[in-house]
């Protein structure tokens, strides 16, 4: 039986101006700044406009009875896409293979993270090898693999979304890989410093596609969620790790050993990294294309992703500059990105401020020190237990059909609302007690609810961006991830003569009272949040045409019950229904 076919008209470039998203131009003659204005407004809701139509394209659900795959056609060509129950649709992954692309995703993740703070507590070996005398010179060898964060975040991202999230993975694993063992042999500190930015550059790849990967395989936002919570929690595991390995080995065996165990540990991680399958559907969905093009020697048969432009002017002004203009004209993520750099630098100033309190006031050795940073882990891990009850709680109000839980921003940002307290109370515990008089366990166990409120807010927010900006979701991680980890990579530097001018006490505060300051952020989304959703031009295109989309297919769903009715019943039958 030949499948159902439903004709549609293709994607047009002058679609979203049909449907009235493209202002008039003003009548007076715009400045310099109102016309840049313009010309983004119009590259983002064209840009939504073709994303979206692709998207919508690779999930129209279709009834095509003996047929593995739907499709769409036009007089010269015939488009396919995804049927409802299709499995090789990553939405109908099975359990098991979600929770090994979530595993895999967890060990690149770790890799990427323990290779940031990999040399932290070498660097006075390292100062020595190299005859380094500078206090900013030191900060240089975490720093400059956080710059590589900052440059990825705006390849991978975008490009992810265009090629598929496997070829991305795979091969920015591979040059990470290179990129270590690069670092164990470094013949000199210029030379250790650019393969720490390519190395960086490398591993911003995952920090990047996970949460674009975890949003192709879960469209349930419950299951979601927790994978992404359980994908927070294993991104402090990597930077905890490497102050310790650095820390004993270091002083034991040398600067160079501290990169060989991070490359057995990416060489190991290999294993687990050929498994990962591809998860973007309309990657996947070209492949189908290409093996039908090829056994049925039809050349007319495409996936939408083919019919996207992909020229270079597309890829400079449209693709690659997304994260960039999701930055800056949209609230939702500039406020998230401020909010989540802030935290982020905090994070990684510790790495300077840890040595000056337990080795300095403390006198700790280089591993001893190390330890330090293991209750940041501890709240890590008790930050999942305080997502898995919220989560519970939602679940139940949702079941219960609390009116507040119809809110997008009652999914997620509560826990933001409880992380952002946390970090200025560890901050300001860390400060007033690290002294020689109280024993070093009490400014330590700051870091239990230092690592509690972290995760919690990178759980609560970049959730919170997941499930605004959906299909968009890696260029709005792309544009997080760049902005903290240029945070990450810029405030360490200010470390250690903010805390030689004001001490350990007033350094600590005054980064309590800046977190206190972000701690509004949140609160803000969950008191204007659908106000600022409608302000946004792919969130709210987004909502126009999901609300089209659902009218289709009950228009859809309603036509099939009546041709069911006519081929069972009778056509005498069905009129009298109707």
């Amino acid at each position: 039986m030949a499948p159902y076919v439903k004709t549609l008209e293709l994607p047009r470039d002058r679609e979203a101006s049909d449907a009235g998203l493209v202002s008039t131009p003003p009548l007076h003659r715009p400045n310099i700044l109102s016309r840049v204005i313009s010309g983004v407004s119009r590259v983002d809701e064209t840009d939504a406009t073709e994303r979206y139509n692709l998207e919508e394209a690779d999930n129209k659900e279709i009834a095509s009875p003996g047929s593995s795959s739907s499709s769409v056609t036009s007089p010269e060509r015939k488009v396919i896409s995804w049927d409802h129950e299709d499995p090789e649709n990553p939405y109908n992954f099975s359990s098991a293979k979600k929770a090994t692309i979530v595993f895999i995703g967890m060990v690149v993740v770790v890799n990427s993270t323990m290779g940031s703070s990999l040399p932290s507590n070498a660097i006075p070996i390292i100062s020595e090898y190299f005859h380094l005398a500078s206090s900013y010179t030191e900060v240089l060898p975490i720093s400059m693999y956080l710059v590589g964060y900052v440059l990825g975040p705006l390849l991978f991202g975008p490009l992810s979304e265009s090629f598929g999230r496997r070829i991305i993975m795979t091969s920015t694993f591979f040059t990470f890989t290179v990129w270590t063992l690069a670092c164990a042999l470094a013949p000199n500190f210029p030379a250790f410093l650019i393969f720490r930015v390519l190395t960086g550059i490398s591993a911003s790849s995952p920090i990047t596609v996970i949460g674009g990967v975890y949003a192709d395989i879960y469209n349930d936002p419950v299951t979601r969620g927790r994978a992404m919570a359980v994908f927070m929690g294993g991104t402090c595991v990597g930077p905890l790790l490497a102050p310790l390995i650095s820390g004993f080995v270091a002083p034991a065996l040398g600067w160079r050993w501290v990169f060989w165990i991070g490359l057995i540990v990416a060489g190991a991680s290999w294993i687990p990294m050929i498994f990962l399958p591809e998860t973007y559907g309309p990657t996947l969905l070209a492949k189908r294309a290409a093996r039908l093009r090829k056994t049925t020697g039809n050349q007319n048969i495409f996936a939408p992703i083919e019919l996207e432009k992909k020229g270079v002017k597309q890829m400079v002004t449209v693709t690659l500059t997304r994260p960039l203009r999701m930055l800056f004209f949209e609230l939702i993520v500039s406020a998230t990105c401020i909010y989540l750099s802030l935290a982020y630098g905090i994070f990684y100033i510790f790495f300077s401020a840890f040595p000056i309190v337990f080795q300095g006031i403390y006198g700790q050795s280089l591993g001893v020190s190390g330890l330090m940073f293991l209750p940041i882990g501890v709240g890590a891990f008790a930050s999942i237990a305080v997502f898995l009850w919220y989560d519970a709680f939602l679940r139940k109000a949702q079941a219960l059909h609390k009116p507040w839980t119809l809110k997008e921003e009652s999914r997620r940002l509560p826990l933001a609302c409880i992380g952002g307290p946390m970090i200025v109370l560890a901050l300001f515990w860390l400060g007033w007690t690290s002294r020689t008089s109280i024993p070093f366990v009490v400014p330590m166990l700051a870091g239990i609810p230092f690592g509690i409120g972290f995760i919690l807010i990178f759980m609560a927010l970049l959730n919170y961006l997941t499930d605004a900006y959906e299909i968009f979701a890696a260029s709005a991680m792309a544009a997080a991830s760049c902005t903290r980890s240029l945070a990450g990579a810029v405030l360490p530097f200010a470390a250690a003569p903010m805390y030689d001018k004001l001490g350990v006490a007033w350094a600590s505060s005054l980064l309590g009272f800046l977190s206190m300051g972000m701690c509004v952020i949140p609160f803000l989304f969950l008191w204007k949040g659908d106000r600022i959703r409608e302000g946004s031009k792919f969130c709210r295109y987004l909502k126009e045409k999901k609300a089209k989309e659902l009218a289709e297919l009950e228009r859809d769903r309603q036509r099939r019950l009546r041709l069911n009715e006519l081929n069972h019943g009778g056509n005498d039958v069905v009129s009298e229904k109707v």
